[in-house]
């Protein structure tokens, strides 16, 4: 953590914004971009399934109950970086719109904005509205029927899902040995191997991502000032005001302040310092926001039927 830590405030994290894609995404908001390439090279209905909140540790617990289930799938694995802060409000915006958080300004701190901003990128590709679909909290079997519905009706080329169960029920937890037990006991309800089978047996090219992972953490205290982006994002602090984060920064020396390239001017984060959270001294946590590998690191996988592979 150490070292990631000292990386980005060397300005590494910053030549990642504009690499290529051709081989895979960098950062999250390179998806689209990638998917645009891959529809270019007959690929022509894409899937995205974005797992909210994902770790690649618990990426790997589902890998490894899809291996048992359902033998025939296959997983090209790679990894992305999420944004800085890893909330939901920068990181997954980031991720469906292609855009550097700096050029969603408006509506940073909420995503409410996601669906719009996903059309507006395939429709700039020249894909029609009508092809394009969004849909967001799934996470139980029963919603599977309805979404089989609305593929079947709309025939969608390109397709966006939100699954959100995981970072749901991390922030519930304790540990990460307890989010592991619930993911585990989530998976058998069935709900992955059912919604990649429909959509891989309707002919979809399915890439699963998360916008950002997780961390186990232990509270430091709770600061008074300041205005989060993500209200559970407990592993950072942001700010519109240079005299209130200086404030913070005093009060609590544990902090780490970045500099993130791409984030609004008076876009300010403050990080927790190694594994803590601002939350109530001493409480264990499982969060994120924060600058672990865990956190800042995500699966971007491919998933396929053996025989579809070339």
């Amino acid at each position: 953590d150490a070292g990631l830590s000292a990386w980005i405030a060397a300005k590494h994290y910053a030549d990642l914004i504009l690499q290529p894609v051709i081989k895979g995404p960098v950062m999250v908001h390179h998806v689209p971009r990638f998917l645009r390439h891959r529809r270019s090279t007959g690929e022509t209905k894409v899937a995205l399934l974005v797992f909210d909140g994902l770790a690649i540790d618990q990426w790997v617990q589902i890998r490894e109950h899809l291996n048992l289930t359902s033998r025939g799938l296959i997983f090209e694995e790679g990894t992305a970086f999420a944004w800085l802060p890893t909330v939901t409000s920068v990181s997954r915006q980031a991720l469906f719109s292609g855009l550097k958080p700096r050029e969603f300004d408006d509506s940073i701190d909420r995503t409410d904005k996601e669906e719009s901003l996903w059309k507006t990128f395939w429709q700039n590709e020249g894909v029609n509205s009508n092809e394009v679909m969004y849909r967001r909290a799934l996470r139980q079997v029963n919603q599977l029927d309805e979404l089989e519905s609305d593929l079947i009706e709309r025939c969608p080329k390109v397709v966006g899902l939100v699954i959100d169960e995981v970072d749901e029920r991390l922030h519930k937890e304790r540990s990460k040995k307890d989010v592991a037990m619930w993911i585990g006991n989530w998976l058998r309800t069935g709900f992955v191997d059912k919604l990649f089978s429909l959509l891989l047996e309707m002919g979809y090219h399915v890439y699963l991502t998360a916008d950002h992972g997780n961390v186990e953490s232990t509270g430091v205290g709770r600061p008074n000032q300041g205005v989060i982006a993500e209200t559970r994002g407990e592993r950072v602090r942001v700010y519109r005001s240079e005299s209130l984060l200086a404030n913070s920064i005093t009060s609590y020396p544990t902090t780490v302040r970045l500099d993130i390239a791409g984030l609004p001017a008076n876009f300010m984060p403050l990080f927790a310092g190694g594994r803590t959270a601002v939350v109530p001294e001493g409480e264990q946590v499982v969060v994120h926001g924060g600058v672990s590998v865990e956190e800042l690191i995500v699966p971007f996988v491919k998933i396929s039927y053996r025989g579809d592979v070339a």
